[in-house]
């Protein structure tokens, strides 16, 4: 029998996956709806904690994408037959893909902000979110950023689309808060006048030096974070925005005036995610995320033999955790595929 893999998306977890098990000796087809590769990460400018830039992260990527690996750019995905081990995947053009083992690392999109109307995305000129924001930086453009505006004040808003039962997302999404102190500390390093609120609900700096950077947001760059959930936006006659919250540590309502509102969007399971799952038989957890066959000690197998995981279409994650998970799932993959070789 054949060792072969496919691998079903193209970001961060999708390249790492594809580029471990090549150098594993197994023969791998990488399939990406979109024209290129690289995912959410050729979005963002620079990463936490260091704030390297994030184009080092995808060069390092892309050197794993060498001629032992088939690529599909653009394909989209028709059909997926399961006949004992083997697998067929069947493309929107009709070609047919066969394989002994299929990982899915179709990733995640950022919540629609659209649906939170009482902050004001789409309806005011002045609000963006936080992807929008990481792409004024990542194209240099920063000019644009405050064309037509005089900067004074700046809101970052946490937790949207995430930890809200309205939106019907219970979840944390573990980066937003990071990435909305990243993003302050930046608007202050261009900008240093600008007076920043950032409104949370809790701070969940998780992960190795996250809470230096909280510290340095406060002590070196007088940003200001104020416990509260904002409970509306309005645009005023100067298409300003004026900002209602409840500072819960002192039980007072505020009223602050912001020139620019930007919104931390949380993570979604992408819609493809959920449509591959379902055609597979996957299971989906309560957040629709899918589910590893068992979280602790077999993270990237599925109920279903030989269909594998990797990656932030199981939860959010940062970069380098999506790393690790995409060569962990490379490596379980080998297993099953030298196991069922033997057999």
């Amino acid at each position: 029998m054949s060792k072969a893999a496919i691998v079903i998306g193209g970001g961060v977890a999708g390249m790492e996956t594809a580029s471990q098990l090549n150098r594993l000796g197994i023969e791998v087809t990488l399939i990406e709806k979109q024209s290129s590769l690289g995912g959410h990460l050729k979005k963002w400018d620079r990463l936490f904690p260091d704030r390297r830039d994030s184009h080092e992260v995808f060069e390092y990527l892309e050197k794993g994408m060498n001629d032992g690996i088939s690529l599909y750019l653009g394909a989209i995905i028709n059909d997926i037959h399961v006949s004992g081990c083997r697998f067929t995947v069947t493309l929107q053009d009709g070609r047919e893909l066969t394989s002994d083992a299929l990982i899915l690392a179709t990733g995640y999109e950022v919540f629609d902000a659209r649906k939170k109307e009482e902050y004001g995305y789409g309806i005011y000129d002045n609000v963006i979110t936080s992807a929008e924001l990481e792409e004024y930086f990542r194209n240099n453009r920063q000019k644009n950023l405050t064309e037509g505006i005089k900067l004074k004040r700046v809101g970052i808003v946490h937790c949207v689309g995430s930890r809200d039962e309205k939106a019907g997302n219970l979840y944390c999404s573990k980066l937003c808060c990071v990435t909305g102190v990243k993003q302050a500390i930046e608007i202050k390093e261009l900008m240093p006048d600008v007076e920043i609120f950032c409104f949370y609900m809790d701070l969940r700096m998780f992960d190795r030096h996250f809470e230096e950077m909280y510290f340095e947001a406060q002590e070196k760059w007088g940003i200001q974070f104020i416990r509260g959930r904002l409970s509306e936006s309005a645009e005023n006659p100067d298409h300003s925005i004026l900002v209602k919250v409840e500072d819960t540590l002192t039980g007072l309502p505020l009223k602050i005036k912001v020139d620019l509102l930007i919104l931390l969007v949380g993570f979604i399971p992408s819609p493809e995610t959920r449509r591959l799952g379902a055609m597979l038989g996957l299971k989906e957890g309560d957040d629709h995320f899918l589910c590893p066959s068992d979280e602790h000690i077999l993270p990237n197998s599925t109920a279903q033999p030989g269909v594998f995981l990797a990656g932030t279409l199981k939860g959010p994650a940062s970069i380098a955790n999506t790393i690790a998970d995409a060569r962990a799932a490379a490596l379980q993959v080998a297993n099953y595929l030298t196991t069922n070789n033997n057999q």
